[in-house]
């Protein structure tokens, strides 16, 4: 690709609840650490592209488009999208089209203001069948597991073990969480027999859900010409994009034990990048549930089909919080994940990416994980219950 994007900077706020701040604070803060992390001013952005789900809902702020031109003071063409990596595909394809040359993506969520608001609009956004049914934020979530015990054939023991893996996840997680200055559970670790405690039998927990958060993030691409006009000699390249969509109504799905929109834009995102699964050693996964970063190793090609719980059970008694794969070793959520970083739905992808950009840059301080020049990252974000999946893989750049 002769055009190829970099991220040159990134900025965010914590995760948590934040009743106290305005949206526009949010973001504020988020751009301003974005484009001083870049080094560049506003003045200098081609475009803005900014992702929510519900900020309509919850804070009536009007369009959002003259709502971001207040606050930066400029009058450039700015578009919103739903999910942070929309929004990063939508800047990378202008990108490379050469209409933009810089670009900033945020990505902004306030939930906890009105949350009893939105619980409808969450079901909806899953499964409109099933909120007509009566099914609740998590009623998919138990679904799949069941599906994923019936299709492999799990009994006992099994059973037993795969629910352990599960709990290994948020502990994992947890463990990562807590060494993240910005993640709603900072400094907070949970043990594995805490999360099963939780739990009411073979069902998911309390530990096994991402929270409901407020939050931003920000990052700046730019196009490589760009970059070195303006100095950087440094970043992060997007090498590989994928993007694919399944049926809403998860009944009506093919495969109710994983995501076939997973498998597609992964395998879209690797022949782009032209890297195998085996390059990549990091990877921000979408971990609404610990279910869900289990299904996704197995979509994205990390262990066969069923196979994935063995695995993290086996490679989680090293007590290192790596997974052993036929590459070597992978990290996976190293922020914390959804669960432990938080899930201001809006912003969840760009706390991804920015963490996958810490890491490649060497600057992830505490959660640093050794990281050679050949080795590349991957994200994958859903819209919906994987409604809609995203793979973003990532590879250092310099010059």
């Amino acid at each position: 690709m002769s055009n190829r994007v970099v991220i040159i900077g990134c900025g965010r706020t914590p995760f948590g609840e934040h009743y106290e701040k305005d949206p526009e604070e949010l973001m504020e803060q988020a751009g301003l650490k974005a484009l001083e992390s870049a080094g560049i001013e506003r003045k200098d952005l081609d475009a803005v592209m900014v992702s929510n789900y519900f900020l309509q809902l919850t804070n009536k702020i009007g369009l959002e488009e003259g709502f971001l031109s207040e606050i930066l003071d400029l009058h450039i063409p700015m578009e919103t999208a739903r999910s942070f990596s929309s929004a990063v595909n939508h800047a990378c394809n202008a990108i490379e089209a050469g209409r933009y040359k810089i670009v900033l993506v945020g990505g902004i969520e306030k939930m906890n203001d009105r949350l009893d608001k939105i619980r409808d609009d969450i079901m909806m956004l899953m499964d409109s069948c099933s909120y007509y049914a009566g099914g609740s934020m998590e009623a998919h979530h138990e679904l799949m597991l069941r599906e994923y015990i019936k299709k492999h054939g799990l009994r006992g023991s099994d059973v037993e073990g795969l629910m352990k893996a599960l709990a290994y996840i948020s502990h994992k997680n947890h463990e990562y969480g807590s060494k993240n200055q910005d993640a709603q559970f900072y400094r907070v670790k949970v043990d594995v027999d805490t999360i099963i405690k939780a739990r009411s039998g073979r069902i998911l927990g309390l530990y096994d859900y991402a929270p409901i958060s407020d939050g931003a993030t920000a990052i700046i691409l730019a196009s490589e010409e760009k970059a070195r006009e303006i100095g950087v000699k440094r970043g992060v390249s997007i090498i590989g994009r994928g993007v694919a969509t399944d049926y809403l109504s998860y009944s009506s799905r093919e495969d109710l034990a994983g995501f076939k929109s997973t498998r597609i834009a992964a395998r879209k995102a690797m022949e782009e990048a032209k890297v195998g699964i085996e390059k990549i050693k990091l990877m921000e996964l979408y971990d609404q549930s610990t279910l869900m970063e289990l299904v996704a190793l197995e979509d994205i090609g990390v262990y066969s089909s069923g196979e994935a719980w063995k695995a993290i059970i086996k490679s989680m008694e090293n007590k290192r919080y790596t997974y052993e794969a036929r590459g070597g070793e992978i990290y996976v959520n190293t922020n914390g994940g959804l669960k432990a970083d938080g899930n201001p739905y809006g912003a969840t992808g760009g706390a991804q990416i920015i963490e996958i950009y810490l890491q490649l840059m060497g600057k992830a301080g505490d959660r640093q994980i050794p990281i050679g020049d050949g080795d590349y990252a991957l994200n994958v974000e859903h819209e919906g219950f994987g409604t809609k999946t995203y793979v973003n893989i990532f590879g250092r750049w310099e010059w």
